[in-house]
C-alpha cells in the first residue's frame, strides 16, 4: 500500500488570469514541515497568526491550478473569498483528516461547486446574527492544526443580497 501525496480538486468558483481565463481544477499535495516551518522565515510574515502566511503556505502546497505552469502567492491572492476559503479547508482535511473525512468533505462540496447566479431574488431569510465560530451551524473547528488549522467548514454559504 502506497501512500497518497497528491489530492485534485476543483474549485467553487476559479481563479480568473490576467486574460481572463478562469481556473478552477487543480493538484494539492500534502504539506511537509519545511511548508509550514519556511514561510515563518519569510520577512513579510510576522508571525504564525498573520492572515500572510495562509497565503504563502497555499502557495506552496498548490501544485497545479488549471493550465497555470506555476501557483505563486500572486495567484493564491487573487483567488475569490470562497475559493480561499475551500483550499484551507481542503488542506485541514487531507493533511489532517481521514480518507473518511476526505470523502465526506467532497460529498458536502458537490452542491456548492456549481455556485450560479440566480435570477429570482432567493426567499427572504432571517437576518444573520454574529456568533462564536463554536456556535456555527456546518463548522467543525480543528485547532491547532497546523498553518492552516482553522474552522472547517461543511460547505461554503452565500450572504443573500439583501443582507450585504
Amino acid at each position: 500500500m502506497s501512500l497518497r501525496t497528491t489530492y485534485d480538486f476543483t474549485l467553487p468558483r476559479g481563479y480568473v488570469d490576467d486574460h481572463g481565463t478562469v481556473h478552477r481544477t487543480g493538484t494539492m499535495r500534502l504539506a511537509t514541515a519545511r511548508d509550514e516551518l519556511e514561510p515563518l522565515r519569510d520577512p513579510t510574515i510576522s508571525g504564525p497568526d498573520d492572515p500572510r502566511l495562509t497565503i504563502v503556505v497555499l502557495a506552496r502546497v498548490v501544485s497545479a491550478l488549471g493550465s497555470l505552469e506555476l501557483v505563486t502567492p500572486h495567484e493564491i491572492e487573487g483567488l475569490f473569498a470562497a475559493d480561499l476559503a475551500y483550499l484551507q479547508d481542503f488542506y485541514g482535511v487531507i493533511n489532517f483528516g481521514t480518507e473518511a473525512e476526505f470523502e465526506e468533505f467532497l460529498a458536502a462540496q458537490q452542491p456548492a461547486a456549481a455556485v450560479e447566479p440566480t435570477a429570482e431574488p432567493a426567499a427572504a431569510e432571517p437576518a444573520l446574527q454574529p456568533a462564536e465560530p463554536e456556535n456555527t451551524p456546518g463548522v467543525d473547528l480543528d485547532p491547532g492544526q497546523g498553518a492552516l488549522g482553522r474552522a472547517r467548514r461543511s460547505a461554503i454559504e452565500e450572504i443573500p443580497a439583501e443582507i450585504r
